[in-house]
């Protein structure tokens, strides 16, 4: 049973995203609070094994707070709850050890494969801000053979799907991802993820997923 603390500012998401998590068995949603500092309160005296965290609150951005939970627990794992896919705090976020991103226009199945992930202690990153932080936040440009990985990530190929493509081992595809993740900020790549329906947490979308 994977348990999970939601922290966020928005009643509606709230309550989608408590739908969403009752409808899975092995998930249990044993708080959900508007206050980051009753949150931080509840964090440290629950212990949950995800915490998805809104981004931004009326006075605060949660990324200045993420420290402090990794100083509470080394091995938190945090999910990222933003507006949309621009924004520019993730690669900070990423780098200070949020696990997963996703906005609040995804797909439930998508909300869950990041709870999913981030449960496993694995990277989740959509589509959306792998292209972002690609271009606007990586510390070195990609090669081309990197940015033709890259593409390849977000079609949502499998190393050896990409070593077929590209017609290279995949020694090679596992380098160049290294190297992408290293330059973006992250420190590796989410298993293959189920197809996502088009009902969303929060209504319709299409998006992709890694």
């Amino acid at each position: 049973m994977t348990k999970i603390l939601l922290i966020e500012r928005q009643p509606i998401v709230r309550l989608g995203i408590a739908a969403a998590v009752s409808r899975r068995a092995d998930l249990e949603l044993i708080a959900a609070v508007s206050d980051p500092q009753e949150g931080f309160r509840l964090f440290k005296s629950l212990r949950p094994d995800v915490v998805l965290l809104g981004l931004r609150f009326v006075d605060s951005c949660s990324i200045d707070a993420l420290p402090a939970y990794f100083e509470i627990e080394p091995m938190a794992k945090v999910v990222i709850l933003a507006d949309n896919a621009g924004d520019g705090e993730i690669a900070k976020a990423l780098k200070l050890g949020a696990l997963a991103f996703v906005t609040k226009e995804e797909s439930e199945d998508e909300l869950l494969a990041a709870i999913d992930a981030a449960a496993k202690g694995k990277k989740y990153l959509p589509t959306e801000i792998a292209a972002v932080l690609a271009e606007n936040y990586g510390a070195d440009a990609l090669t081309p053979a990197e940015t033709k990985v890259l593409q390849a990530i977000v079609g949502g190929m499998s190393n050896k799907e990409i070593a077929f493509a590209l017609d290279i081992s995949e020694n090679t595809v596992k380098s160049h991802i290294q190297n992408i993740f290293s330059k973006i900020g992250v420190s590796d790549r989410t298993s293959p993820l189920p197809p996502r329906s088009n009902a969303g947490w929060l209504g319709p979308t299409s998006r992709q997923i890694l």
